[in-house]
């Protein structure tokens, strides 16, 4: 096989079409090796967070032969599985207080969708039949199933798919740029309740910390504190995307656990396989869970491979892995020392405007280095070019295109596995920035003959 396939040269239709894709054929620990042997360092956990434990671990390899070995598959409607009930037990003891039952998934994108059906479930079980709509930040990404698509406010990412999408409500995110109290973001809460009648808002639905969308970025306590006041006072749930931030990646077992609030609903994932295996859950309150005992008794619909044992025991060895290894407490001392080490690499730099930090989810947002504050002229493809530069450099990083709606500009991840040794975070670091200052200084001297925003961009246009 070549080192590197484009979409003229493979059967695979790809998410880009337009980019070659490097062929990566093996991994080791926070390592991973293309075929023609060059190494790179994975800031990213597999490139999507999901990697947690690193690559190559042969306690979670010898859990997956050994069960497939057992039995690898049987179906969760009306059967159960030993793994499946010990994994549920197992989470149940590392979520927040008060949640005591799990839905097994496979993905994401699955556990959201399970968790808004079962915030609409939850209201028909009561006699309230009128609630479905959501309400969400509209900077976010939930996933790209047509239901949680339509979570985001983000035009640029529901593309053709408008017409097959629910329509809920969005209100801008509570941003230092924006609105770093939360009272704004409040108002416009209040506002969309109003618009939408509070009597039919099923769930606000939401990251307690942001990824993709803005990494490492969560509101601030006013916000959260407001949100619980109109939970009470309006009988909405309240339910975290935390496919991220679930299962270690903030320093908690989830990120929840951090907030003035607790949610009703919780939907996790990557972490729980640790890209071992597709696997995903939604874990709800007892308050939930007996809407459902106390009515119908039915939580219907589910995928092939929900519970499957397989997958639930690759899961039931990741849990024993950062349980016996101290990894979330690794991720919660080690994080911010990371932030600050982060923060020193990249002073100086005159594109970064901000670094951002929870555990070893960390965020990177850029500025126009003539004033300090405005986003970066999306035709000059910052984002792309500093993961370009990085993978040049031999790290894999991610990083996000500015929004068309002003609430977001070029911004990078950085999200280590949990095993990744001093060593190789210090090399990470150092990459990291190597990378960021030589895209920098072609940023500066091509925006020397670039038109200067106006006041009312530098501020983001929003409207």
């Amino acid at each position: 096989m070549t080192s590197v396939v484009d979409s003229a040269h493979t059967s695979v239709l790809p998410l880009d079409l337009s980019h070659p894709y490097p062929v990566v054929v093996r991994g080791e620990g926070a390592w991973v090796e293309d075929s023609t042997g060059q190494r790179y360092l994975d800031a990213m956990s597999g490139g999507s967070m999901a990697a947690t434990l690193g690559h190559g671990r042969r306690d979670l390899i010898d859990a997956a032969r050994q069960q497939a070995q057992q039995l690898s598959y049987v179906h969760n409607e009306r059967l159960t599985n030993p793994w499946q009930e010990r994994l549920a037990q197992e989470l149940v003891e590392v979520a927040p207080e008060g949640f005591s039952r799990v839905r097994f998934v496979t993905g994401g994108a699955e556990a959201n969708e399970t968790a808004l059906r079962m915030a609409r479930a939850y209201h028909v079980e009561r006699g309230e039949t009128q609630r479905w709509q959501v309400i969400s930040p509209a900077q976010a990404y939930h996933g790209p199933t047509m239901a949680t698509l339509a979570l985001t406010g983000r035009p640029g990412l529901q593309g053709p798919f408008g017409p097959y999408l629910s329509r809920h409500l969005h209100i801008p995110p509570c941003t230092k740029r924006f609105d770093p109290t939360g009272e704004a973001a409040l108002q416009a809460l209040d506002q969309a309740l109003e618009e939408a009648g509070p009597e039919t808002v099923s769930a606000f639905y939401c990251e307690p910390i942001s990824a993709a969308a803005l990494p490492a970025y969560s509101p601030p306590s006013r916000f959260w504190e407001g949100l619980a006041e109109r939970r009470e006072r309006h009988g909405f749930l309240v339910c975290f995307d935390e496919i991220v931030t679930g299962i270690g990646r903030t320093g908690r077992w989830f990120a929840a656990e951090g907030l003035p609030l607790l949610p009703d609903i919780i939907a996790t994932a990557k972490g729980l396989g640790a890209g071992y295996t597709a696997i995903g859950a939604v874990l709800c309150q007892e308050s939930v869970y007996n809407a459902f005992a106390q009515g119908s008794q039915v939580f219907s619909l589910g995928h092939t491979w929900d519970g499957a044992p397989l997958s639930c025991a690759v899961g039931v060895a990741v849990i024993n892995a950062l349980r016996s290894e101290s990894l979330v407490e690794r991720v919660a001392s080690r994080g911010p020392v990371l932030r600050e080490e982060l923060e020193a690499a990249l002073a100086g730099i005159n594109l970064v405007g901000e670094v951002r930090g929870h555990g070893f989810l960390l965020g990177v947002d850029y500025v126009d280095p003539r004033d300090g504050q405005s986003f970066l002229p999306r035709e000059l493809g910052v984002a792309g070019r500093i993961d370009k530069t990085a993978g040049k450099n031999g790290l894999i990083v991610l990083s996000t295109q500015p929004t068309g709606d002003g609430y977001a500009g070029d911004q990078s991840l950085f999200a280590p596995p949990f095993v990744t040794t001093e060593e190789e975070l210090a090399e990470m670091v150092r990459r990291f920035a190597a990378s960021i200052s030589e895209v920098a200084e072609q940023v500066e001297r091509e925006l020397v003959n670039h038109k200067q925003p106006t006041a009312a961009e530098a501020q983001g246009d929003i409207r």
